[in-house]
Order: structure tokens, then sequence, then C-alpha cells
């Protein structure tokens, strides 16, 4: 099986606890990873939303020191740009790509944008839940979009080839994205709210413009935004939120994005270890089994191609 997951906080976990990447008691590991052939993981530097400042930096820059030492001894392909995943097609093993999990890591400065690419970052989410200096986040209470460095910054971002992720962006900085940008952007771990209300959810109307602009939405198993009742999240509710999103035209742009390691898991899933059954899960409601490989890893392996060219 091939699959490409769009977000975790893995690597966050592992400095965090003193733990490796390759092996530990986590949702992924790369020992896991090396079981699907291949497996392509976003593996994101979350940012705190109290973490600022000159924090901000040291924090992101820390994250990225380890990601490199864990990849140092070629145990698991770092993915930098579109010929990594080439060169991953149909290879048993484990591909890690670097992303950010909110652009207070930028400091305010502009320069730093070109510093997450020199790191090897492919894809940043602009908002944790907060606001900061680029835009409004979801759960902030704020309302005003991008930011006037904001609107510099996703400009840099493209010409960088950092991808744009909107998961926790407030809906106005949603549509700031959508007006101030040329570029498909991302929501790497969301899903719909029209199946479950969590204010991290897309609308119809998002999923949509979405769809138009040949974007990239990955499916979120934390089970908040699964079901409006978490305590009877399922398996069976990621395949609801996959078959609403595909009702809407979403065929090209449904993609996985777990976040494993930051949240936790419905019925049904324990980890990487359960993406065969939730493949199967798809393939029992008779999706077709090419459609099946797009959600669980074409999509996103065809964006992150085309990004690059």
């Amino acid at each position: 099986m091939r699959y490409f997951d769009l977000h975790c906080d893995t690597l966050v976990e592992c400095l965090h606890k003193g733990i490796s990447l390759k092996k530990n008691n986590l949702h992924v590991s790369v020992e896991k990873g090396n079981a699907y052939a291949p497996y392509i993981q976003c593996a994101a530097i979350w940012l705190p939303d109290k973490v600022r400042g000159a924090a901000a930096e040291k924090w992101f820059n820390d994250h990225a020191d380890l990601f490199d030492r864990e990849a140092a001894d070629g145990s698991f392909t770092v993915i930098r740009g579109a010929e990594d995943i080439e060169a991953m097609e149909n290879k048993q093993g484990t591909g890690m790509m670097l992303t950010v999990e909110g652009s207070a890591v930028l400091n305010g400065k502009l320069e730093n944008v070109a510093h997450l690419r020199s790191r090897g970052v492919r894809m940043m989410t602009l908002t944790w839940n907060g606001s900061n200096e680029v835009g409004s986040g979801i759960m902030s209470g704020d309302v005003f979009g991008l930011t006037p460095f904001g609107k510099l910054a996703v400009k840099e971002m493209e010409k960088e080839g950092i991808a744009i992720d909107i998961s926790h962006a407030s809906e106005k900085l949603f549509y700031d994205v959508v007006e101030y940008t040329e570029r498909p952007f991302v929501a790497s771990h969301s899903n719909a709210k029209k199946l479950c209300s969590h204010p991290r959810n897309l609308t119809d109307e998002q999923i949509k413009i979405m769809c138009q602009r040949e974007c990239l939405v990955g499916l979120n198993y934390f089970k908040v935004f699964l079901n409006n009742d978490p305590e009877q999240a399922s398996a069976e509710d990621l395949y609801a939120h996959a078959e609403y999103i595909l009702s809407l035209g979403g065929a090209d742009i449904l993609a996985m994005g777990s976040d494993f390691d930051g949240s936790s898991m419905p019925h049904g899933i324990t980890g990487l270890e359960s993406m065969e059954e939730v493949a199967n899960i798809f393939l029992r409601h008779n999706l077709p089994e090419a459609l099946v490989n797009k959600i669980f890893y074409e999509n996103a392996a065809s964006f992150f191609k085309r990004f690059d060219r």
C-alpha cells in the first residue's frame, strides 16, 4: 500500500520526550512507515501560541536540527522536491517532508521565509489557533485576516516554493489567501463542517473554492473534528467526511492529514499501522480502488510534484 500523510506532530513529540523518530511508541515511526511502499509523511514543527519572538525562531531551529540528525544515517528519505517523491514511487520505505504549523516562526521577518526553505520546509500552516504576525487564527476571535506583513509573507512563500496551509485559519484569513495568492494552497488537516460543526472544519463554499483552485484537503483523524459527539467517533466517520467532500467535487483534491501524535484518535485507528484497514473501509463502501489510491497517496504526491514545476 502507498500512503501520503499531510500532517503529524511526531517530530515535536520526539524532541519533547527525548525519543527517536525512527523507533518509538508513538502513532508514527520510520519503523512503522517502512511497511508501506512508499510512505511519505509531512512532519510538522508545531509552534504553541505562547511561543513568540526570538523564542519562536529558536523553537524552529531546534526541531529542524533534530530532523537533520535523525535523517543523517539515511534511514528515511528527506523529501525536498518532486524528484525525491518520484525516486520513492512504488518503493518500500519512508520519506519525510519538513513542514511548519504556525508562521510565528518567522518572527515578523520576511527573510525568514528563505531560511525555512533553506532548511527544507515545503509547507507552512499560517496560524495555529491564535493569531500571529501573519494573520488571524480560527479560535482567536480575531477577524482581520492577513496582516500587511502577512500579505507580503504569502507572496514570499509562493516565490520560495513553500505551500500555504490554511488549516487553523480564520474564515477571513482563508478568503484573504484566496484573494492575495496565485498558486494552489492546502488545508493539511481539516474536515467538512457540514458533518461536524467544529470551527476548525471547512464550509462547503471553502471546499468548492479549493476544488476550483486545484488545492489539497487532508482528512483529519482527530475525533473532535469527525463527530459532534467525539467519544462516538470512528474510522467510519472518516469515510463519511471523505464521501461528503467527494460529493462537492473533491476527487482530485482529497488526501489524508492524520494529525497523528497531536490528537486523540477515533475508534478503529491506533496509529500508522491502521491505515491499511482504513483504506479497506473505504473500499468496502464501494469506492473504486483507483479513487482510494488517489485519496491515500496520489493526490498529495501529484500536488507536490506539480508545485515544483
